[in-house]
């Protein structure tokens, strides 16, 4: 087994938490820590589905999350891609301008 599968984050089929937004949790935290830079493209759904065995329509709904989270930004044709200036939560709730 390599390092990069001994290391790669588990989804728990049997949390309360959806699948999608675990996936989209780690995710996240790839994109806060660099490991997905901005303005560079996520993984495909067929990639993400197969990477993590879930159904493609599980990883579609992890991007939507990531879309609605303000983290990617999709284009037709292209893919997703890490927006370039992630937006900061603020006490209210909202996010910062």
């Amino acid at each position: 087994m390599s390092d990069a599968e001994e290391s790669k984050p588990i989804l728990d089929p049997l949390s309360a938490r959806p699948l999608y937004v675990q996936l989209a949790d780690i995710i996240t935290k790839k994109i806060k820590s660099g490991e997905l830079a901005p303005d560079r493209p996520i993984p495909s759904e067929n990639h993400l589905a197969e990477e993590y065995g879930v159904a493609r329509l599980t990883a579609r709904r992890a991007a939507q999350e990531l879309r609605e989270r303000g983290l990617i930004v999709t284009v037709r044709g292209k893919g997703s891609f890490v927006v370039a200036q992630p937006p900061t939560d603020t006490p209210d709730g909202g996010t910062a301008d």
